[in-house]
């Protein structure tokens, strides 16, 4: 098997970001002991500076030697692994659940109509209002109330904001908000 040129720097690559990766990790190993030491001692030189605007003054010890109270579930072992055992279930009555609808499985629903109500024409009286669309492809349509676009759509209604178009043979009606695109 021969190897191209390109794959040979493409393993020189994956052993470099491997090596890089590598120092990375060490030095973020031996670095994070070093520097323990000053970040311990950061809060003591803040508290320093502030004065002792920071200091708790109310730590109330004495609740520590008081009664506790006693665990909920003493027979639980954290150190045991085992399901849990489930509480009884109550006993629910026959009646109690309504028996599901049965829906009727008919044929999906057609698809959305894949236009968009781009803009809005106030032709005269004789003319009346004018839907202007766009599909995906960029094509555009002109269409009054009752006109049928591109052989497959018809506007139902044209309003202000938003016109409803239907598949022409009736079904899937769907409103599309004017867009401006």
């Amino acid at each position: 098997m021969t190897l191209t040129r390109q794959q040979y720097l493409l393993m020189a690559l994956v052993v470099a970001a491997v090596a890089a990766g590598v120092l990375q990790w060490r030095a973020g190993a031996g670095s994070s002991s070093s520097q323990a030491a000053p970040v311990a001692a950061r809060p003591a030189q803040a508290a320093q500076g502030r004065g002792n605007a920071g200091a708790v003054t109310d730590l109330r010890l004495d609740r520590l030697k008081g009664p506790h109270a006693a665990a909920e579930d003493p027979a639980r072992n954290p150190f045991r692994f085992r399901q849990r055992e489930a509480p009884p279930l109550a006993e629910v009555p026959a009646r109690a659940l309504p028996p599901a609808p049965v829906l009727p499985a008919g044929p999906p629903p057609p698809p959305p109509i894949p236009l968009k109500f781009i803009g809005l024409l106030d032709a005269p009286v004789r003319i009346g209002r004018v839907a202007i669309l766009s599909d995906s492809r960029g094509t555009v349509f002109y269409g009054k109330e009752g006109d049928i676009i591109d052989g497959r759509y018809q506007v139902l209604r044209i309003g202000a904001e938003s016109a409803e178009l239907s598949y022409a043979d009736g079904r899937g009606r769907q409103t599309l908000r004017l867009s401006g695109q």
